[in-house]
């Protein structure tokens, strides 16, 4: 029972926080008719949607079969490690920083044991993140807290992408432009005589007597892209995207993705993070319960007003960028500082973007001699990062 309670804090310690908030908040303003405006409905339906779908083309192996694709293409130490931060960087926009990494980074760490790279994998391990970070801000869908501003705001997604574009742009350029500097173009002939089906067996299951992941006991080796799985679940990412767009009504999308999902793979329901709806819920309670405190309001929004991009990295810094954006838009309507704020501020500290701690517990799991290293490493290099393009925002907006 200890262990399983000491597991839940740290895995859900974000969760737990809203909880313990919204809970307080109740005893300050006693439930009553208007906490049934305090749920942002359209943000919950949506972000669960997406889960689902993105859920499930991860259960098939959609992602790492595309990764072993392109490894089969690789020929130097550069194109390796500029590979793999790709991978991070473009499917974060579609499918969310968190999933990039859970996919990527063990598929990226067996990679570099297979092409005697181990020694880099911190360095590589931080570039995947940041890669991730800076390719998931540039989209709606790329973060969780993206998605609720877009629903708040009413901002249609190409203004979304302009405002973050030259961030993204930026960061993308800053990461070749290392992994040129750091890695050579030394010989990586390991992929070469494999084909993409190869290298996925090589990497997901090398010992034919372990247990094999969901998404090769599904597809198979060799069995392309996960057959009509593949089809319906990228028509099913269409009709996310059409909801998110206001094409089509949310009702509609969750009557169709649950119904499929029903039929497809049920067992997708029980891999969804339902953590992260719950702690956006307990998130609206508390937001909801102190906006009605004016005297707790009035500070705040006079706090938040002031510099509302600098307060959004630096409170991110603290308690991560997905609360802060949630707490910090029920006291302003600057939304274009919040924006960039709360994207930017994903970067700097390991919990400025819970998903961070992704890259880190896979790569410390593997090797834990390189606890410290990783944190020097990744705390310098972020740094670097945020400074970079936070000076690129006091010179971009007015």
């Amino acid at each position: 029972m200890r262990r399983w309670l000491v597991g839940l804090l740290k895995s859900e310690t974000i969760l737990i926080v809203a909880t313990v908030l919204a809970l307080i908040s109740c005893f300050i303003v006693p439930p009553d008719s208007d906490y049934k405006g305090y749920v942002h409905m359209s943000t919950i339906s949506q972000l669960v949607c997406l889960m689902l779908v993105v859920c499930g083309l991860q259960r098939i192996g959609v992602f790492r079969i595309i990764g072993s694709r392109l490894l089969h293409h690789v020929r130097t130490a550069r194109g390796l490690v500029l590979t793999l931060i790709s991978l991070t960087f473009f499917s974060a926009m579609l499918i969310t920083n968190d999933v990039a990494l859970v996919t990527f980074i063990p598929f990226a760490i067996s990679v570099l044991v297979m092409a005697h790279m181990e020694e880099h994998a911190v360095l590589v391990g931080t570039l995947m993140t940041i890669g991730a970070n800076v390719g998931s801000m540039l989209t709606p869908i790329g973060n969780a807290h993206n998605l609720y501003l877009k629903a708040l705001t009413g901002m249609p997604s190409m203004e979304m992408i302009g405002i973050m574009a030259p961030y993204s742009v930026t960061a993308a350029v800053l990461l070749v432009i290392i992994t040129c500097v750091v890695f050579g173009s030394k010989p990586v002939s390991e992929f070469s005589a494999l084909d993409g089906a190869g290298i996925e067996q090589g990497v997901l299951a090398p010992e034919s007597g372990k247990p094999r992941p969901d998404e090769i006991r599904i597809t198979g080796y060799g069995a392309g892209y996960g057959g009509w799985r593949t089809v319906v679940y990228a028509l099913l990412f269409v009709v996310c995207l059409l909801a998110v767009s206001d094409v089509i009504p949310l009702w509609l999308m969750c009557v169709i993705v649950f119904s499929a999902f029903l039929v497809c793979d049920r067992k997708a329901f029980r891999n969804v993070d339902w953590g992260l709806p719950l702690t956006f819920t307990m998130f609206f309670i508390f937001i909801g319960n102190m906006k009605r405190v004016p005297e707790f309001y009035e500070l705040a929004a006079s706090l938040v007003d002031a510099h509302p991009l600098e307060v959004a990295v630096g409170s991110s810094q603290l308690i991560s960028n997905v609360p802060t954006t949630i707490l910090l838009s029920g006291f302003t309507e600057q939304w274009r500082p919040l924006i960039i704020g709360t994207n930017l501020g994903g970067m700097g500290t390991l919990i400025a973007s819970m998903a961070s701690l992704i890259g880190y517990k896979n790569v410390v799991r593997k090797y834990p001699d390189r606890n410290g290293r990783y944190l020097v490493v990744y705390s310098a290099v972020n740094v670097l990062f945020l400074i970079v393009l936070v000076g690129l925002s006091w010179i971009i907006e007015p």
